[in-house]
């Protein structure tokens, strides 16, 4: 006896498997995106050209503020200490990164340690921070989040950042976010 299948009838079955297989990696890949009410963050620092021979400004913890008014929000920061003048003319370095609640980003605040200075004519200097150690520095972002990878370029102008006063020098930072 010989089983005769209908060609039609094959076709719509592989085309209901196959619409049912889309279906369910779709769904899959929603379900994924679904991260508890949070999005990832990256945090990268970048800096313009200067004259001095090194600008080195030592990082605790970078924080942020998202528009819900629930406080600021700790970023996975790795203490370190860099010289902002290896990161110009496009480099950047990865300062900072996690997970933080859906909504706008308002602010974001670096929290720095004492170990900064500035080395001009190959002398270095210890770099006041006025305050940056206890509050940080804030800067103004206003960036609506995504649901994927949010990255952020922090521009921060050794250049312009940068006061002499009786040979005594002193951050007085000045940070750009580059949308």
């Amino acid at each position: 006896m010989a089983i005769n299948l209908n060609e039609n009838s094959m076709k719509t079955k592989f085309f209901f498997i196959f619409c049912i297989f889309i279906l369910a990696i779709s769904v899959s890949i929603i379900a994924c995106k679904k991260n508890n009410g949070t999005v990832p963050v990256q945090l990268l620092l970048t800096d313009n050209p200067t004259s001095y021979d090194e600008v080195n400004v030592h990082i605790l913890d970078m924080k942020v503020k998202m528009n819900n008014d629930e406080g600021w929000t700790d970023l996975e920061t790795k203490d370190t200490t860099v010289n902002l003048l290896d990161f110009q003319d496009g480099v950047t370095i990865l300062i900072a990164e996690g997970d933080v609640p859906e909504g706008t980003l308002k602010e974001v605040r670096f929290v720095l340690g004492s170990d900064n200075n500035i080395v001009v004519g190959g002398i270095a200097h210890p770099l006041q921070t006025p305050s940056a150690e206890e509050s940080g520095l804030k800067i103004k972002i206003n960036k609506n989040l995504e649901e994927s990878l949010n990255t952020l370029v922090l521009d921060f102008d050794a250049a312009l950042s940068i006061k002499e006063e009786n040979g005594n020098y002193k951050l007085d930072p000045v940070i750009r976010w580059k949308p």
